[in-house]
Parts: C-alpha cells; structure tokens; sequence
C-alpha cells in the first residue's frame, strides 16, 4: 500500500465555486493546493471524523467533516478510484469511506438539519442539497419565513443570491421556530457586524488602491476601511497573503493585503490593498485590551503600548491577527542596488519585485505571479529603443504578462535570478532549457552560467560587423554631425543649389550662378562642397570589406545545414548557426579566424592599389560619358527650335526671338568646353534658314 496518493484536476468547492488544484493524501493528512490563488489547506489525519463518497455533476466527490466542524469538499474522481481511497483510508485514516448519494426526487418541502459549517436539507435519510453557513452574508426572518443572502461569487457567470424557507409554526409554547432557525444560522453565518469597541485605530493612511485616505479600524474578526465616500469591510478569513516592499527611493515603503474573494465598489474588484507608508512617519499606539487580554491572545506578538515606524505598526498588528507571514523581497538587487525594478505594465509604469517565490508588481494594476504557476519567462528586445527589453511571463493557464521599458543595464541581474529560480526561458529553447525544480509546494534556488547573456553579446557583434560592411559599401563617405543652430545657413544651400549636382559640370553651374544671390555669398563654406560630391553612385570597381570569420564560416556551412535540417526556414537557419558557432571548439574557430585575417590582409592591399590609381581612372570614364551625354541633348535642343522658312519669312521678329537664347542656356553650353562651343555655333549656322541670314545681314 502506497504512502501516499496524488490527484490531479480536483475540484474544490469554496465559497460557491469550484477551484481546481492539487490533492495529496499521506499518512499525516490531506493537502490541497489551489492552482489559482496557491492557497493549501492542510488537514491533519488525528482531525478527520468522517469521509463520505457521492456522485456530482462532475463525476465523483469526496467530502471530508473534521472535529471542529469544518467541512470540505472534493469533486472530480473517477469511479474506479473508490477502492484505492477507501483502503487508503481504512488503512492509514482508520475511517470507513461511506457511500451516501443525494436524494434527487425534486421534493421541496423536508427536513433541516444543522451541523457544523452546514445547513443539510433531507427528505427522509438523504440530503438534497448543502449550505456552507460561510456563504451567506445576512439572515433576515418574517412571519413564518427566514430568507438567507449569500456572497456574490465573481469567478461564477451565475451565482445564488438568495434563498427563503417556509418554516411552519409549533404548538409549543415559548419557543419561535422562526427566531431558533435564525439563530442556528447566524451563529455560523459570515455577517460582519461591528459591534464593540474597536481594537486600535490607524487615521488617515494612504491608499493606492482603492485609492484615498482610510482611517483603519483592527476589530477582532475584521479589518474596516473608512473613507470620504466609501466604507470596506474585510474578513481576515479573506486575506491570502501580506507584502512589504521597500520603494526604489528608499525613503517609502509599500504594505500589500492580497484578498480572496476581492473587495468590490460597483463593478470594481480589488484583489489587493495597497497602503503607503513614508519610513519617516513615526506612532505610538495603545491597544485598547488589558494587558491579560494580550497576553492571552496574541502570545507575546504585541503589547499593550508599542512605539515605532508607523508601517512597522500597522504590519505587526495585522500578521499577529491574520496569523499570517510577512513577504519581503529576498536577495535580488538591482543595478542600481535597489531591490526591485523600474518598468511599464499596459499603460502605468510601476516596480516590479523579484521574491523568493515569485513575482509582484506594484501598483497599477497589482500583479502578482508565483514561480509554481509560471509556464516559462522571455526576454524580448524593446520595441521602441534597444536602451530597454522587455520581460514577458506566461503561465500555465495561458496567461501573459508583459512588463516592459527595463533598463539594459537590469537584464544580466534579472537573468542571474531567473537562472537561480530554474525558471524555462523561452529564448534558449527545449534542450537547454532548465528542468523546472518545483514541486507542488516548494522550490529551490541553484545558479547557473548565464549562457543567453552570452550569445546576446556574440549576436550583437555580428549585427555590428554586418553593419560595418553595409556602411562601408556604400561609397566610404563619412557622415558629419548636424548642429541645428551651427549649420543652418549650410543646410539651406544644399537643398537650394546643390541638391540637383551630380556632376562636376553641374557644381561650375552652380558657381556661375551663385553670385546672382547675394545673400549666398555672405558666407562662402566650400568645404560644405563634399556632401554633394559624396552623393555620387559606388565606384563597382572598388574592392569589397572582407566578411568576418563567422560569415565566412556561415557561407561555407549554411548547405550543409540545410540538407541536416530540411524544410528549415531562413530564420531558423540563423539560430542554428549562431548555436553551432557558440558551440564549436577553439580550434576550429581559431581556424576560420585566420581565414578572416587573410581577406583582411588581401583587402588593405586592394584598397592601396584602388586608391593609388584605379579611382582615377574610373572617374575619367564617367566625366568623358557625362559630357557626351550633354553634346547629344545639345544637338536635339538645336534641332527642335529650327521652326519651318515660311513661318519665320512672315514674321522675323518672332523668327529672332525663337532663336534668341537665354544666358543661363548659352553659360551652359561654354561649361561643357571649347570644342563644345565651337561644334553648337556650327550646328546653329547650318540649321539657320536663308530668310533669317537676309534679315540679319540688313540689319546690320
């Protein structure tokens, strides 16, 4: 017989709903663990007094009743694992396992019986159906009728608000069956009333959220929030857990209440209370009990007079009445020493805290994500700066959160304490991912070579090197920083003038034309001449930047990956080499190293020859093609304006002006040279007409 029994996908019903988890049986007792909030309820074996298996809706169910008069209940078995669970029981619990099914008649009139945390309603032996006493919120009689009002269940699409008996009248005398059923209720009932004197006071604190000032009144079973415009009433049964968090200033601090079921205001629900202490603020408080009174129940936890920092005061008094710990941030630490971070969650920028068991993020919205819940963590470029990432978790359930605008500098710190928590990183993929190391209730802590550091750094000088031959390659030119207030009267004339010059023909042009702008020559920068001249297109003829050992290396293996890895895409390609690189020994890369300081050498000598002759004569080449260009859309501009002899004997002064040629045209046509000029006064001669020779020679 095994020592203990594992289930999982149990159903616990809580409060009206059914929260899946984890059930553990063992020698000691039972422990369930709920998947969403990470509650365990542990319930020792010398406590169990009766366990009694029924068909549910959702197959078979276990319902266990303690000593004390707890009930709890587990759905989700199968049939067949009645036998294990009764041996199990008979065998390390001493219980026998009953079977006891619901009675499903529909009868709406029976018997009420109460026991416990629960009202049972039976029609003859078998129950039809149960009310955790814990549910309901107010009890109200009439004459013969009690109505009972439950809690608003928020993980529910539908939950039951109400419910009234019809409860007959007796005969006996003295005794109101109506007023013992309410009592019966309300004695076990979650009606918070507040009666009686409050336990201390705490005025006007900070809240964030729900946000305002709240006097704080400690009662004995509840915490009451008292504001301006609203007032909260909270069970301590409701609070899950308390956090103190030191903010990144160093001069306030944060005190967290994670509550389950959440505070409601309308449509809002708050799952968290979040209080602001400033480190400074200092109280003296004085518990309103006799010194027994505090000895007797919170065991020396708290005094009758206590002094000291206001946030010290307040998370004492609330851990020695919730009976719960206190998280604190554990050993992390920043980059700048803080112990937690600074980044953007949806549209709020806020801190998120590493803890020895997870995540919190503070303050809107409050987040927080434990390590057990979490599927795998990525770390992701920033989308607007490559000054921050982006750190994004999913959950088991699906869940993403992505906390983003991090600071670079935060990333090797952050990775360290990932790597510690033996949390999957998606980045690293399946096979080098960490096997996660927790189990169902605790985790452990181990560090690790921070590997995904180091191939981020190897990415990041290949991106560079890549860059470096893309600048190189096109044209060598150097770039000059742009000083708004310094150049501005440069920058007006490289768009006026020297926007349209290609060529050096085109910059005499402009030299021509420029003493026609008065205000251009105020200030004369021809150095400013090279950014036109660097606009010319790369000469093909000069020698290319060596690639790197490693493109080297890419070229002549990437064939090979592909036929190892068919159908494997151009993204996945890369990984796969940058993995196969990161992962070759010394030897081979110092192999391609040298291969890579060869071309290099080969490189220098090429660009020595280019520079020493090969430039020149490329740019001979292209002046002697530019200027037959411009011959030939000389002539073709001669041709087109020799209009028809009839046209220009009828009209010689329309005939002189058609051939009459501006000075921006004629300066033009002297630029491209002598031989040039003397060739266009030739072609304008032989396509003058007769007429027009007459015409001048008269005039003259």
């Amino acid at each position: 017989m095994a020592d203990t029994l594992e289930f999982n996908e149990i159903y616990q019903e809580v409060k009206g709903s059914m929260n899946d988890g984890r059930l553990r049986l063992s020698r000691q007792g039972v422990i369930f663990k709920n998947s969403k909030t990470g509650k365990v309820d542990n319930i020792q074996a010398s406590e169990l007094a009766e366990g009694i298996w029924r068909r549910v809706a959702l197959g078979h169910g276990l319902k266990l009743l303690t000593k004390n008069g707890h009930v709890y209940k587990y759905d989700g078995f199968r049939e067949s694992e009645f036998d294990k669970l009764s041996e199990f029981f008979k065998s390390h619990y001493r219980l026998e396992l009953a079977e006891k099914d619901l009675c499903v008649k529909g009868w709406n009139w029976g018997t009420v019986k109460f026991g416990g945390q629960l009202l049972s309603f039976d029609i003859g032996e078998q129950p039809v159906f149960e009310i955790p006493l814990s549910n309901v919120s107010q009890c109200t009689t009439g004459k013969n009728e009690v109505t009972l009002e439950f809690h608003q269940n928020d993980d529910a699409e539908v939950s039951l608000m109400e419910v009234r008996f019809y409860v007959p009248p007796t005969q006996e005398d003295g005794v109101d069956p109506v007023e013992a059923f309410a009592q019966n209720v309300l004695s076990k009932a979650d009606v918070i009333q507040a009666t009686g004197d409050a336990i201390c006071i705490f005025r006007e604190l900070q809240c964030l959220t729900p946000r305002g000032r709240y006097d704080i009144r400690i009662y004995p079973t509840f915490l009451h929030l008292h504001g301006k415009t609203f007032d909260y009433k909270i069970p301590y049964t409701t609070v899950l857990r308390l956090f103190l968090l030191p903010h990144k200033d160093q001069r306030q601090m944060f005190f967290v209440i994670s509550l389950d079921p959440p505070i409601k205001q309308g449509q809002t629900r708050y799952h968290f209370l979040i209080l602001l202490f400033s480190k400074d603020e200092d109280i003296s408080l004085t518990l309103n009990m006799n010194e027994d009174e505090v000895e007797k129940r919170f065991e020396g936890r708290l005094t009758k007079n206590m002094s000291g920092s206001l946030y010290e005061m307040v998370s004492r008094v609330m851990k020695a009445l919730v009976n719960r710990k206190i998280t604190v941030p554990g050993n992390f630490q920043g980059h700048s020493g803080a112990q937690c971070i600074t980044c953007s969650y949806k549209a709020s920028s806020g801190l998120l805290y590493p803890l020895e068991r997870g995540f919190i993020y503070v303050h809107k919205p409050p987040v927080h994500i434990r390590f057990d819940e979490i599927s795998f963590v990525n770390f992701a470029r920033g989308t607007t700066t490559t000054r921050s990432f982006d750190f994004e978790i999913e959950t088991k359930q699906g869940t993403q959160y992505t906390f983003s605008s991090i600071e670079r500098e935060e990333y090797g710190k952050l990775f360290d304490f990932v790597n510690a928590k033996k949390l999957n990183i998606k980045n690293r993929g399946h096979k080098e991912s960490m096997p996660q190391s927790y189990d169902e209730y605790a985790d452990s802590d181990e560090d690790q070579h921070d590997a995904y550091l180091e191939r981020m750094k190897e990415e990041g000088k290949i991106r560079e090197e890549n860059a470096d031959d893309s600048s190189d390659e096109s044209g060598e030119e150097t770039d000059e920083s742009f000083n708004p207030g310094e150049e501005d009267e440069d920058v007006a004339e490289e768009f006026d003038s020297e926007v349209s010059a290609s060529s050096d023909g085109g910059s005499d042009r402009e030299e021509k034309r420029k003493p026609a702008k008065k205000a251009k020559i105020v200030k004369e920068r021809k150095p400013r001449k090279k950014p036109s001249e660097s606009k010319k297109g790369k000469d093909p003829n000069a020698p290319k930047r060596p690639m790197s050992a490693y493109m080297l290396w890419l070229n002549a293996s990437r064939e090979k990956i592909k036929s190892d890895h068919p159908g494997i895409s151009i993204t996945d390609l890369s990984k796969k080499a940058g993995e196969l690189w990161k992962g070759m020994s010394k030897e081979k890369k110092e192999e391609w190293d040298r291969k890579a300081e060869d071309a290099k050498r080969d490189y220098e000598k090429a660009m020595k020859e280019y520079s020493e002759g090969g430039k020149s004569e490329s740019s001979k080449k292209e002046k002697s093609k530019k200027k037959k260009q411009q011959q030939q859309q000389g002539k073709g501009k001669a041709e087109r304006k020799a209009p028809p002899s009839k046209a220009l004997a009828k009209s010689p002064a329309k005939q002189l002006g058609e051939s009459f040629k501006s000075k921006e045209f004629v300066s033009s046509e002297e630029s491209s040279g002598d031989n040039k000029k003397e060739d266009s006064e030739e072609e304008e001669i032989a396509s003058t007409p007769p007429s027009l020779e007459d015409s001048a020679s008269g005039s003259d």
